[in-house]
């Protein structure tokens, strides 16, 4: 018997590998807007940045685009049926803010509020809580034209389109979150090109950080005065591990990437400011004359948890000659090294306990913020086969992925960890983004056709999850 960091009480079964979680703990399921629900032009929706990079020759592998996605605009009530069935508490989904800001400011598109309306009443009805988040990386194009997150304006605009939906949704959605991920928004998508807007441009991408950090603190404090019940941001932050942690150069350059991808975003979030070490290295880029004094008391508006993204570990090693990472800027001498062992169709490595080990880290090092793992997830190319009880997806690589980081969460709460639940990526197969349909993380197979859903073999344990509020004995 162990008593967890908010001071329920939890069980395991010595011997057996079984193990329950604490009370209330929130069991969900996640997915974007520009991923599953299409009808890209449905309903007065603008183009986002994502519509015009799909379009761009060799930006999206086959030139795939979300125009259909999964359809989810138009199937979302059987969707949430799926959710009832596999008994979910929560489903962590984000609002297009094309569909309710055409052109990212100006009027609001009265049709898009009332998709969103219709969704989360849909939820409340099924008895399922709705997580929203307000970005998911679907920019209006037209901000984008105008600078995107390199601009202030752009932080300023996203602040008025919460409030917009707020207005509307704010008296049946208790959970908001900002942001997700903005480590990919402002690097894949302004340093290395990966992902809209396809710029490959550092200084930008250094400016895009803080202005997107700008955005969050500008919508809690817009959202906390509108009577936001529990606000939040979703990071996705990297566990960063040397190859020699004897070598001093390489627990450097563990030093310098940790700074880049987590440091940059939890310190301005949770401390008040950025640390000297990260702002000397963007100084190599540009003048950080974009940081306004009065910018960090904004940034770090109080807020209630923070959502934790995670999938894969990182090791580096300094090697000379060696090229960085362009999601990395200025990280040349710094080698990532490529997975060894198991890995998934993404190519990463499957290395549960690192989870464990960040969430520890984070509690340990920003304490006092609730933490939720708000995606975890495997891409696996299975498909239908036809079984004595008709088709069927097997995916027992997935439910070994997910038994294991479920496992390490565990253990995080054991150790004094204040994590209140996970979301699960994701609830469909779907767009993922640069490369199209090609990879299959959903736990729900989709017939891209036919538009067909399958619940896979993963759909049916996490059921049995939820319902035990635990896991049995490990997968053999």
């Amino acid at each position: 018997m162990t008593t967890d960091a908010a001071g329920a009480t939890q069980t395991t079964s010595p011997g057996t590998g079984e193990l329950r979680f604490p009370e209330g703990f929130i069991w969900g399921a996640a997915t974007a807007a520009y991923q599953i629900e299409g009808a890209a032009r449905d309903d007065g929706r603008g183009p986002s940045i994502w519509d015009t990079f799909s379009r761009t020759p060799g930006k999206v592998v086959h030139g795939h685009t979300g125009d259909v996605a999964c359809d989810h605009y138009h199937r979302y009530p059987n969707d949430v049926a799926l959710m009832a069935d596999l008994g979910l508490a929560a489903y962590r989904f984000s609002v297009a803010w094309p569909r309710i800001q055409p052109d990212g400011t100006g009027p609001v598109e009265p049709r898009g509020l009332a998709f969103y309306d219709r969704l989360v009443d849909t939820l409340r009805n099924s008895g399922i809580e709705p997580l929203v988040t307000l970005y998911h990386w679907d920019l209006p194009q037209a901000l984008e034209d105008r600078g995107g997150w390199t601009s202030r304006e752009t932080a300023e605009a996203f602040a008025e389109y919460a409030q917009a939906v707020h207005a509307r949704l704010g008296d049946r959605v208790r959970i908001w979150t900002t942001l997700n991920e903005p480590w990919c928004s402002a690097y894949l998508g302004y340093a290395a090109g990966r992902h809209a807007p396809g710029r490959q441009d550092p200084p930008a991408a250094f400016q895009a950080v803080h202005h997107l950090l700008l955005g969050h603190g500008l919508a809690v404090q817009a959202l906390r005065a509108a009577g936001a019940e529990t606000l939040g941001i979703t990071l996705n932050p990297a566990a960063v591990f040397a190859a020699d942690e004897q070598n001093a150069d390489d627990v450097a350059a563990v030093r310098l990437v940790d700074g880049l991808h987590n440091r940059i975003f939890f310190d301005p979030l949770l401390r008040g400011s950025y640390p000297e070490d990260v702002l000397e290295h963007v100084a190599r880029f540009t003048p950080t004359t974009y940081i306004r004094p009065e910018d960090l008391q904004i940034t770090s508006a109080p807020i209630d948890l923070l959502g934790v993204n995670y999938y894969s570990p990182t090791y580096v090693a300094s090697r000379s000659g060696a090229a960085g990472s362009a999601e990395h800027p200025g990280t040349e001498g710094i080698e990532f090294l490529p997975p060894s062992g198991r890995v998934t169709d993404m190519g990463w490595r499957i290395e549960p306990v690192t989870l464990q080990r960040l969430l520890q880290r984070i509690a340990a090092d920003y304490p006092g913020v609730p933490l939720v793992i708000t995606e975890n997830g495997a891409a696996y190319a299975t498909g239908p086969v036809q079984g004595d009880d008709g088709p069927r997806v097997p995916d027992a690589d997935r439910i070994r992925y997910l038994d294991g980081h479920l496992r390490a969460a565990h253990a995080a709460i054991q150790s004094g960890v204040d994590l209140r639940g996970y979301f699960v990526w994701s609830l469909l197969d779907n767009y993922e983004w640069a490369l199209g349909y090609d990879k299959r993380f959903g736990i729900v197979h989709v017939d891209y056709r036919t538009q067909a859903r399958l619940p896979k073999d993963s759909a049916l344990w996490y059921r049995d999850v939820i319902r035990r509020n635990g896991l049995a004995a490990p997968p053999v």
